[in-house]
């Protein structure tokens, strides 16, 4: 055999050295590789070669004299890749009985998918839950970036105190406490990845303290439920009414914990009342409970002042929850909790086992851009765009669909709108809707309440919306009458 490539190299019987021929173009480019790298793209090329399938099991490989003269490489280079390889377990070998493909290599999954959530086939997506990304302050962030790495010790790119660095947790606290009057102490604030992790965390400790069911708002998030069930705790639905959570229907459930959204309920928009807020206060002091606040959109109000966190009232009763997913990015997975004392210790220790703790650099970068005023700027930024997108919103729906109302208080990142009759009914609805290319939420999938009659309730989120395509998505539903 020749040294030229046009011939597979020799070795074993027919169905050896037919897979060695179907391998043999993956080790060419060995002989071109730069003298010091041939070794290590040797190894790699027949890693490869076995992993494909292209190199079977049981097949014979030439010997390392023979192989050596093909590629134009020494004959230790070849004899150094099959000992690596044999150390591996790629191959096999015997004292005089050749190199031989082992069976224990299986081929990898090739190429890599995105479960990303995406709207494929939309024109206009008003699902709910999504801040507008193209108002990230990228060179905001940019510059919050080379600064924390100009100045960032070396010892902080360590393993980090998993409730959060301390410069980081020092400045959410004073931000919170400022921005939402809440209670907080940087010793018992975590800095977590968003509120799905708060809440995981707390479910864990519920559940080693004996709780095996939280009561949730009906309707509500429904990732609540699977977020405590994955610590082993059940959920079980509490209706609302006006005022916020139904107070007898949560004490008949039997309860001692339950999630709240007071501020801004998701997904009907409900502010609790004050007289709610107290008597729940009431409850979970009366049962030795807990009230999990999930404080998802509470900076964003656009007809009023924000009310005040509920854990300000009475921080051993109220865990308290809340990110950056709404007014930076939910990519960031930057979140906080902050418990009653009595659970902290727990909580941290959990987390340590869950994470080791969150990536420092970012936690330095989000508490430079706190403490630089950046965070406010950018909220200031984002009420501005979203209180706009809710003007837009409901002067479009009063133009184009006469009749609809429009509930919930004026804050957040979507709206419940009730069409008129005509519309229904709404599960009929939200299938033209789809064929139109217009991608909506019933209010009726978040919650086991049936209303009777044909008026459909639509849950519209608007703030990754431009003004233009809310309008524009708001006639094509138009179109949609019976």
């Amino acid at each position: 055999m020749t040294a030229s490539g046009t011939n597979p190299p020799s070795g074993g019987g027919g169905p050896d050295r037919a897979s060695v021929s179907a391998a043999w173009e993956l080790l060419l480019p060995v002989a071109s590789a730069p003298v010091r790298g041939r070794g290590r793209a040797l190894q790699s090329a027949l890693r490869e070669a076995v992993r494909s399938g292209r190199l079977a099991p049981g097949t014979r490989l030439p010997s390392s004299r023979e192989l050596a003269a093909d590629l134009r490489v020494s004959r230790g280079l070849v004899t150094e890749a099959y000992e690596q390889l044999t150390a591996e377990s790629y191959l096999r070998s015997g004292r005089g009985a050749g190199t031989w493909v082992s069976g224990s290599a299986r081929a990898a999954a090739g190429g890599a998918r995105d479960l990303a959530p995406r709207a494929l086939g939309v024109r206009v997506d008003f699902r709910p839950g999504t801040p507008d990304l193209s108002l990230f302050p990228r060179s905001a962030w940019a510059a919050a970036h080379r600064s924390v790495l100009g100045r960032l010790p070396h010892g902080a790119l360590g393993y980090p105190d998993p409730r959060g660095l301390p410069e980081l947790r020092v400045a959410l606290a004073a931000l919170l406490t400022r921005r939402r009057g809440v209670v907080a102490d940087p010793e018992r604030l975590l800095v977590c990845s968003g509120v799905a992790q708060a809440t995981t965390l707390l479910g864990f400790v519920l559940h080693g303290r004996g709780v095996r069911t939280v009561g949730v708002e009906d309707p509500g998030s429904p990732e609540h439920t699977a977020l405590f069930a994955s610590a082993g705790v059940a959920t079980t639905m509490v209706p609302l009414d006006d005022g916020g959570l139904a107070l007898e229907p949560l004490k008949r459930s039997g309860v001692r914990a339950a999630v709240t959204t007071p501020a801004h309920q998701f997904p009907t928009g409900v502010a609790y009342s004050a007289a709610r807020r107290s008597r729940l206060l009431e409850w979970a002091r009366e049962v030795d409970g807990l009230l999990i606040e999930d404080d998802y959109d509470g900076d964003f109000r656009y007809d009023r002042a924000p009310v005040g966190a509920l854990q300000g009232l009475d921080p051993e009763r109220v865990a308290y929850t809340g990110s950056v997913s709404k007014s930076l990015a939910p990519g960031l997975r930057l979140g906080w909790l902050i418990a009653p004392a009595s659970m902290t210790d727990e909580l941290v220790e959990r987390k340590r086992m869950m994470d080791l703790g969150n990536p420092s650099l970012e936690q330095a970068v989000l508490a430079d851009f706190v403490t630089g005023g950046g965070y406010d700027r950018q909220l200031r930024r984002c009420q501005r765009a979203y209180r706009e997108r809710r003007d837009v919103l409901t002067r479009a729906l009063s133009e184009h669909i006469p009749g609809t109302e429009v509930s919930g208080v004026a804050a957040g990142l979507h709206a419940i709108a009730r069409l008129p009759g005509r519309w229904g009914p709404d599960e009929e609805f939200a299938q033209r809707a789809a064929g139109a290319g217009v991608a909506v939420r019933l209010l009726r999938e978040y919650g086991t309440e049936r209303p009777a009659g044909d008026r459909v309730r639509l849950v519209l989120g608007y703030a990754h919306l431009a003004p233009a395509d809310i309008v524009r998505g708001v006639r094509a539903l138009a179109g949609l009458a019976q």
